[in-house]
């Protein structure tokens, strides 16, 4: 299978509505995005969420690396290409291209995605899904930035609680990923994003959270724009870990 064929590349529009007070899209517009593609890309190949659901298994988010030099402005048009970088037996790596309205590379994404089963929650095998051929997938194309690294909040700082909703619920039942995202950024003032803007955004999914749940955040700035967050619900278990990246 030709290296090109296996890149899926979908377009899009910065719409007004998915755009910032400063006109940039948010990162969490992209973030659904780039989950998007991949669920298209996957579809396309035999190994999408719709099938895996008859057999009662379903995708879900390990890690997420998002590293943007900008970000598309309102009404752009730009490009998100995907592909599969590793399949391991328990895990896989997906990766993303950020491409503006001339074919220029703007950002990248790295990703991790495992297979549970919906009835366990447990990982399944990925090397004995339709025997073993989303192997064939794999491609070597170049993905230049660092893969999400390991996040560690040491000095916490209490920055308050949100209690899970309904809109915050996706499809498995649990808090969406990207709505972790939001809420993360939501930590920071308005005038942070006036004068700088996310450079790079990491997230590390532990434990899942559901509706009703309360989920405390903590933050530690471990340099001069960059920033730890940890997430637990209900006081005690940690869902989620993120490293946020500003420049101005």
């Amino acid at each position: 299978m030709a290296e090109e064929s296996k890149v899926g590349s979908y377009p899009f529009v910065a719409e007004p509505f998915h755009v910032d007070f400063m006109e940039r899209l948010t990162m969490g517009v992209l973030g659904n995005h780039l989950l998007n593609c991949a669920g298209f890309h996957a579809a396309d190949r035999g190994f999408g969420i719709a099938t895996l659901n008859e057999n009662h298994y379903t995708w879900v988010l390990s890690r997420l690396a998002i590293e943007m030099e900008e970000m598309p402005h309102a009404y752009e048009h730009f490009t998100i290409q995907t592909w599969v970088e590793n399949v391991y037996r328990l895990f896989t790596d997906r990766n993303f291209a950020i491409l503006n309205k001339d074919g220029k590379p703007i950002g990248y994404a790295r990703s991790i995605w495992a297979m549970i089963s919906m009835e366990t929650r447990k990982p399944a095998d990925l090397l004995t899904l339709h025997g073993g051929s989303i192997v064939d997938y794999v491609c070597q194309k170049d993905c230049p930035i660092d893969k999400p690294g390991r996040i560690k909040v040491t000095h916490p700082q209490a920055m308050g609680e949100y209690r899970v909703k309904y809109s915050d619920i996706d499809l498995n039942g649990h808090v969406n990923s990207i709505k972790y995202i939001e809420h993360i950024l939501d930590l920071f003032p308005m005038e942070m994003f006036r004068k700088k803007q996310v450079h790079r955004f990491e997230m590390a999914y532990v434990a899942e959270s559901y509706y009703g749940d309360t989920l405390s955040f903590f933050q530690e700035q471990t340099g001069e724009n960059e920033y730890d967050v940890e997430v637990k619900k209900n006081g005690t278990e940690v869902v989620v870990r993120s490293k946020v990246i500003f420049r101005d």
